[in-house]
């Protein structure tokens, strides 16, 4: 096979007639799930036959596939996982997304030539995460929605993998996999493919829209030659959950984008139609966010869809010719005709018919066979050369020059196809053995700011004591001397935008807190472990790294981690269970940040609302928004995540996460001295459990 040049046009296929669309109107790659380990399990997705039959469908046309196994997964589905990743193996897909650490882990001990993209889920936004991806063992990363021309730019030019970029399809008001809102809605996970989208229902800003966390759909395709140019590897577009008309109109636009540098203002109509929540946005890759970019599907959105699907069906009614081939016949009197068809990568089919005939007063015309056996529609081959070797006076029946035409390209097809399996390892894992784990749980702690640090009595109660990045040195100087007195480890709380800032920025703060007598960092992003730590802090892995299985914690302990938050998505249950020598510990007080936002929803531009703003949504529920950092917002829960009570069932986990925002000192001393000793059950309606009962689905 012939690798593909230039920009690839990476297309969504979420059942069969999605893959026949992506396919006919020009797509070069399509990444589909299989099974239920995928961001999109409401999509129809292929059972095990419906798998194979995609695979050789697309290779037998020069079309790529990649599988999608861009979920979190426990420990005890990560058997599971891998046999969908086994069955992939056995296909030759050609790439798998990977979202979860611990799953990337062990395919690339299984499997190490099976290449693996990074998802989009992983949050991975700057080089040190890039370098990291490199390491463990991926290929190509998908990156944040959220990115600049210039930001891409940056990234594309020192990258040491490839690089993906959404350029078509919905965008979420979050980064994703930093989404949390679904899940603690109505326990149906972003992270786990069940995402019910409840962004898209009203939630209300001071002088807002209505719909303060609903994007409208973004659109690069006129970009898609700015792309190329960055040598960006792969335009990916969204909507596996949507019908083959609209991959067939979002395909046919990137396509002539590329080729023409243009698209037709009726195709580009057409792509809206077929769906948009009231048109379409690049504000993230101009850097021009804002309310501009929120955006509803409306009624007459979905009255425009009805009027074009049966035009944008026509477009992949008929095969397209895909791939060039020579054919060669040969006929003699006497012998079998041979017609041997062979395309540029030398994969041959061949085809005998019936024994050539002798003809002395009406010779066989060369151009007519010619003219037949360049007949190719209905197959995805068109005849690049033609040759036929005949005998004087000998001839074939028109009928079976096509016949062996048929029957050639079919063997070619056939041959195409097929394709070595990929190596993998079948041995079954061994479980990762469980260390002993303290009677009761440590205390670790992040705040605000320093003057919720409370009286050194209660503060000795704490084994590690986190401040923000973003402080006065000699503020961060201050805690540390407060900390070091009272025995508690200090360190740094990294923004959960930090991947996003410029790494000159970067280096400033952290030069600085070094300074301050910071050498601890919590990080919440694989980049961010590999930032810190070349610059010499030790790190603990944050919350929203999503450590959701022993062997993803495993991972965090290779790349340098002392300790880590394992995800919050986890139950009590799942969290004691946890096998591997790294230490870990569960989100057991504050306000689960919910959502990650580069758009802020609470005011039109970043810091007009002074930092104190929310939302609140159609029940009258309030939802505080807060400044993350770098020009990022935060949509915090309603109530704080609270277990005080519930001690005695936090056995089997090494400490505790509490995290501190508007709490006062006396309110973060209380608390401090409930999670130690034990407190009461706060009111109803003032707290959640969070996931530590429910989980997620």
């Amino acid at each position: 096979m012939t690798a593909k040049k230039g920009l690839e046009i990476l297309a969504p296929a979420g059942s069969m007639d999605g893959v026949i669309a992506a396919v006919r109107t020009g797509a070069d790659a399509v990444y589909l799930g299989a099974g239920r380990f995928n961001a999109r399990r409401n999509a129809k997705n292929f059972d095990e036959d419906a798998l194979a039959q995609a695979v050789r469908y697309c290779h037998g046309r020069d079309v790529k596939v990649y599988l999608t196994l861009n979920t979190l997964v426990g420990d005890k589905e990560l058997p599971a996982a891998m046999r969908t990743a086994f069955l992939g193996c056995e296909l030759s897909v050609d790439g798998v997304i990977v979202q979860d650490l611990g799953l990337a882990a062990l395919l690339h001990k299984k499997a190490p030539s099976l290449p693996l993209h990074g998802s989009t889920q992983m949050s991975v936004s700057s080089l040190d995460g890039l370098r990291s991806l490199k390491e463990l063992g991926f290929c190509r990363a998908v990156l944040p929605r959220e990115l600049s021309r210039e930001e891409l730019a940056y990234l594309a030019a020192h990258s040491p993998i490839e690089l993906e970029v959404f350029v078509h399809g919905a965008l979420c008001m979050s980064v994703s996999g930093q989404c949390y809102l679904s899940a603690m809605l109505g326990s149906r996970s972003g992270n786990r493919g069940l995402c019910a989208q409840p962004c898209r229902l009203p939630f209300q800003a001071p002088d807002g829209t209505g719909h303060a966390l609903s994007l409208k759909d973004l659109s690069m395709v006129e970009r898609l030659g700015e792309l190329e140019r960055l040598e960006i590897a792969s335009a990916k577009i969204e909507g596996r959950m949507k019908r083959p008309e609209y991959v067939a109109a979002a395909v046919r636009a990137c396509r002539a984008s590329l080729k023409e540098g243009r698209v037709d203002p009726q195709w580009r109509q057409e792509l809206q139609s077929v769906f948009s929540r009231s048109g379409f946005t690049n504000g993230y890759y101009e850097n021009k966010r804002g309310r501009t970019m929120l955006g509803v599907r409306g009624k007459e959105d979905v009255t425009a869809a009805k009027e074009v699907l049966s035009t944008l069906a026509r477009l992949y009614e008929k095969e397209t010719p895909r791939i060039g081939v020579g054919l060669s016949m040969t006929v003699r009197a006497g012998a079998p005709a041979v017609l041997l068809a062979e395309d540029s990568a030398g994969n041959q089919g061949a085809a005998y018919g019936q024994a050539g005939q002798l003809v002395e007063n009406r010779p066989p015309s060369k151009a007519r066979w010619e003219e037949q056996l360049r007949k190719t529609g209905g197959t995805p081959f068109w005849a690049d050369d033609v040759t036929i070797d005949l005998e004087e006076g000998a001839t074939l029946p028109i009928s079976a020059v096509n016949r062996l035409r048929r029957e050639a390209l079919e063997a070619l097809l056939k041959e195409r196809e097929g394709r070595a399996p990929i190596p993998y390892q079948a041995a079954q894992e061994t479980p990762l053995p469980q260390p002993p784990r303290p009677e009761r749980p440590a205390l670790v702690a992040s705040f605000s700011s320093l003057s919720q640090l409370p009286q050194q009595k209660t503060l000795s109660q704490l084994q590690t004591a986190f401040l923000p990045l973003e402080r006065p040195t000699e503020e961060l100087a201050q805690a540390v001397k407060e900390l070091t007195a009272a025995g508690v480890t200090p360190g740094i709380r990294l923004p959960r935008s930090f991947g996003f800032y410029p790494d000159t920025r970067k280096a400033a703060l952290l030069a600085a807190a070094r300074q301050a007598g910071m050498g601890l960092a919590l990080a919440e992003n694989l980049g961010d472990i590999k930032t810190c730590r070349e610059r010499g802090f030790e790190v603990a892995g944050g919350p929203f790294l999503n450590l959701f299985n022993s062997q993803a914690a495993e991972t965090a302990r290779r790349l340098g981690c002392r300790f880590g938050v394992l995800s919050p998505e986890l139950t009590l249950a799942q969290a004691g269970d946890f096998g591997g020598a790294l230490k870990t510990g569960l989100f057991a007080y504050g306000r689960l940040p919910l959502m990650l936002m580069r758009n802020c929803p609470a005011a039109g531009r970043c810091g007009d609302c002074g930092g104190t703003s929310s939302l609140v949504d159609r029940k009258g529920i309030r939802f505080p928004v807060r400044c993350a950092g770098g020009g990022f917002g935060e949509l915090m829960n309603s109530v704080p995540i609270y277990l005080a009570d519930r001690l005695e069932e936090c056995r089997g986990i090494d400490f505790l996460y509490l995290s501190f925002w508007e709490e006062g000192k006396e309110s973060v001393q209380k608390l401090i001295e409930s999670y130690r000793q034990g407190g009461d059950t706060p009111k109803p309606g003032t707290f959640t459990r969070g996931f530590a009962y429910r989980g997620v689905e």
